[in-house]
């Protein structure tokens, strides 16, 4: 049965803001339960946990609010032999920690001047509270959130979710969201970025958990980069002309521009490589936000993730006149995001790229994970709420066929990141699930959803009912029992 474990006292004050309503609206109670409300059959061959982390600001912002500002939460679902239990807890960083013994807001936001500040922090600036809300996985039996802001590696506990402090091997640097694992060395891989030179560093972290490299990667000045890709051999980072104009940073102002007359350009690097074995490769001027997968293929190193058709979007009219901008950078009607790949050619140095599926306002994209690093057929997307950083549905692509098979969740009803869960003995790469949590907002509550990934048109094979109605988030990941028992 739900029980209500802590209740977080909030100063947040009530608000017209968008992303402080709605789907929108933070959580502040904190919640373990078991023998909840199941509509379908939970699958008795899933075995493992789905968690999602969120943005839940506490505190009254200093100035104006963006909906990456807020304190992270996880919720998560442990599913084994058809049962489910759920909890969700704040995550205990410095950050939180220092807010809630001086009892008010104590950093700026993203579109705030670094100077509102009370204390410094981290990020472009270095002004940002590392709130570790952005992503989230499962590495050596803990989970890891991270910020994309380049703040702490926070490392939680999988049965608790007690905060269990900051990972040891954390560069002065920080690192930024979606470092990633190589299943089959343990290696992580990781980047971070400043606004100081050389801009950017990469580094890897062996299987014992101990940073076992860790170089310089040189760019022309600040720049926001979001992700970055693997593949057995290679790292790749990336240098995309969207980025804060230089002048108006020096003078506490963040204020981006997108350069149509710049090339995007992406940094290969060997696993171990020093700064002088980076390869650099051009293409088309656009901003990707995240990648799907990597491959090689003899002398070329194949790309996939989300092309931005219209990476610096014009305002979004039915928005408040001081939220235009910032809904209009995180809308995805607004940013035609869709799959592409570019081919870096390691011999000769050229680059090809191609539109793989038609299908736009897709992002945030999953796979089956026993195909990262190698060629895939199936990519599960994110579609986007028109005019909202908000997902309404889930897209099937078939990169074999070039189809995509687009599910919408219904009125009022907003999923997340949605995982895949190889089914045991699976004989093909879509043999196995889909799990999500949607919020409901016209029946007022949650749901953890499960599809068979076969065949999401026939809706989610089971819907868990959650004890509350949790905040729309960002990132998620599953992870088998056997992962958590690394």
């Amino acid at each position: 049965m739900p029980q209500l474990v802590n209740r977080i006292e909030s100063t947040l004050q009530p608000s017209d803001h968008p992303y402080l309503n709605g789907a929108w609206t933070p959580n502040y109670d904190e919640y373990d339960a078991d023998d909840m409300e199941v509509i379908g059959t939970i699958p008795a061959d899933i075995d493992g946990i789905y968690v999602r982390n969120t943005e839940n600001p506490v505190h009254e912002p200093i100035g104006r609010y963006h909906p990456f500002d807020g304190d992270g939460m996880l919720h998560m679902i442990r599913i084994s032999g058809g049962k489910a239990e759920y909890k969700n807890r704040f995550i205990r960083t410095t950050g939180f920690e220092a807010e809630a013994e001086a009892g008010e807001a104590q950093w700026a936001g993203f579109t705030v001047p670094p100077r509102k500040s009370k204390r410094p922090g981290c990020g472009i600036g270095s002004h940002m509270k590392d709130s570790s809300s952005t992503d989230v996985l499962v590495r050596n039996g803990k989970i890891l959130s991270t910020f994309w802001q380049c703040g702490e590696g926070y490392l939680l506990d999988p049965e608790s979710l007690d905060t269990l402090g900051i990972e040891s091997w954390t560069p002065a640097e920080g690192l930024s969201a979606h470092p990633k694992l190589d299943g089959e060395t343990g290696d992580m891989m990781f980047f971070n970025y400043s606004d100081k030179a050389p801009h950017m560093h990469y580094g890897v972290v062996g299987a014992d958990n101990q940073l076992k490299h860790y170089v310089p990667i040189e760019l022309p000045g600040t720049r926001l980069p979001h992700d970055m890709a693997i593949s057995p051999n290679y790292s790749i980072l990336n240098d995309f002309p969207l980025f804060p104009i230089p002048a108006a940073l020096e003078n506490g102002y963040f204020v981006p521009q997108f350069d149509k007359s710049m090339k995007a350009r992406f940094a290969v690097i060997p696993r171990f490589g020093s700064a002088e074995d980076v390869m650099w490769f051009e293409a088309e001027p656009t901003y990707v936000l995240h990648w799907t997968n990597c491959w090689e293929d003899g002398d070329e190193l194949i790309l996939e993730g989300y092309h931005q058709k219209n990476p610096f979007p014009a305002p979004i009219d039915n928005m408040p006149e001081s939220y235009q901008l910032i809904g209009a950078g995180i809308d995805l009607h607004s940013l035609r995001p869709h799959l592409h790949r570019w081919r870096f050619n390691l011999k000769t140095g050229e680059t090809v790229e191609e539109r793989v599926c038609d299908e736009e306002h897709v992002e945030f994209g999953t796979l089956n994970p026993e195909y990262y690093g190698r060629e895939h057929r199936y990519v599960y997307s994110a579609h986007g709420e028109k005019g909202w950083f908000l997902f309404n549905g889930l897209v099937k692509h078939d990169l074999e066929k070039g189809t995509a098979t687009k599910v919408l969740f219904g009125e009022g009803r907003y999923g997340s990141e949605t995982p895949f869960i190889p089914r045991k003995g699976a004989t093909a790469e879509d043999d196995g699930y889909l799990v999500s949590f949607v919020t409901d907002m016209v029946q007022d509550r949650s749901e953890c959803v499960i599809f068979d990934a076969r065949d999401i048109e026939a809706g989610p094979v089971c819907q868990i009912i959650l004890p509350h109605r949790i905040c729309s988030g960002t990132h998620a990941v599953w992870a088998g029992s056997e992962e958590i028992a690394a």
